[in-house]
């Protein structure tokens, strides 16, 4: 069957169609974004402006038609974080609904933890035994843990890079005072969950999604033309050295480099701050990259569902 998944996040709108069923690899027939930077439209009152919304109406409506298009069988459609944490996100999601009959569902931290885990732990196999996943998101961190499809341990802490970038960085390139401030705002956070993952233990950590993907790729992994399947690793050396390098540097100085998206270069600082953290706090040497995330995750669920309806 083809399946379409438009997953609302922080900076994108991406639409995603694959070709799958239960016990099958999902092949991607088509990808379309659209960058919105929803969580950048959220006023001082705490709600997403109406020109944010408009703008989400207008990227729905665009997902629906190429899903449309494509003869998809089902759309699934979710948002993350800046959508769950607007205050208005009920009026929001109820105008999407009716302007464009796209009934965009709202996952919790917790839930894109666990879809996540199940998408790498499909990737990797069971001969990878315990997993540990993290994910670097627009507005959380994703963290969690297993040796199961579902995982023991799946928790969501606010260390999103947009998030922090907004909150917490000042200046362009930042001050090294607020780079610090933030090294030790996230040492606390995730210093408060560490104990939780630690217990649980792990044989393989593993990152994913687009922020670790670019981290690896500034310490020279390969790049995503090489393809998917091309082995992919991050380590906290080469990490530390990015971070050395990058704090210096303007947003359009960083948006100049292979591998950094424009639309996030504003945003690569914070994450490689809260990666280098998470990293040194649990005692990682070095992660993995995983190219399956929280979309490849929600469409493994939606086919299991539908196997056993």
């Amino acid at each position: 069957m083809r399946l379409g998944v438009l997953d609302v996040g922080s900076n994108t709108v991406h639409l995603l169609v694959v070709d799958a069923h239960h016990g099958a690899h999902p092949w991607p027939a088509h990808s379309q974004k659209a960058e919105l930077r929803l969580a950048e439209r959220i006023g001082g009152n705490g709600e997403l402006t109406k020109a944010g919304a408009d703008s989400l109406i207008a990227a729905v409506e665009q997902a629906r038609d190429a899903a449309a298009r494509l003869e998809s069988d089902d759309l699934l459609a979710f948002a993350t974080s800046a959508v769950r944490d607007a205050k208005n996100s009920s009026r929001v999601l109820k105008r999407v609904r009716e302007e464009t009959g796209v009934d965009l569902q709202v996952l919790s931290g917790e839930a894109e933890a666990i879809m996540t885990f199940l998408a790498v732990r499909r990737w990797f196999g069971w001969s990878a035994g315990r997993l540990l996943v993290m994910d670097i998101g627009g507005g959380s961190l994703e963290l969690a843990a297993g040796i199961d499809e579902e995982p023991d341990v799946a928790l969501s802490v606010p260390l999103g890079a947009g998030r922090l970038t907004r909150e917490r960085l000042q200046g362009d390139p930042p001050s090294a005072a607020s780079v610090d401030g933030l090294c030790e705002y996230a040492e606390t956070v995730v210093g408060k969950v560490a104990p939780t993952l630690l217990a649980n233990g792990w044989d393989r950590p593993v990152a994913t999604s687009k922020t670790f993907r670019t981290l690896a790729r500034l310490a020279g992994a390969a790049p995503s033309g090489a393809g998917p399947r091309v082995p992919r690793r991050l380590s906290r050396t080469g990490l530390h050295q990015v971070l050395s390098f990058i704090r210096r540097m303007s947003s359009s100085a960083l948006a100049e480099i292979d591998g950094v998206s424009p639309g996030r270069a504003h945003q690569i600082l914070a994450g490689a701050v809260v990666a280098e953290v998470t990293m040194r706090v649990l005692g990682i040497d070095e992660v993995e990259i995983c190219p399956w995330a929280l979309r490849e995750g929600v469409i493994l669920r939606r086919l299991e569902v539908l196997e056993s309806s």
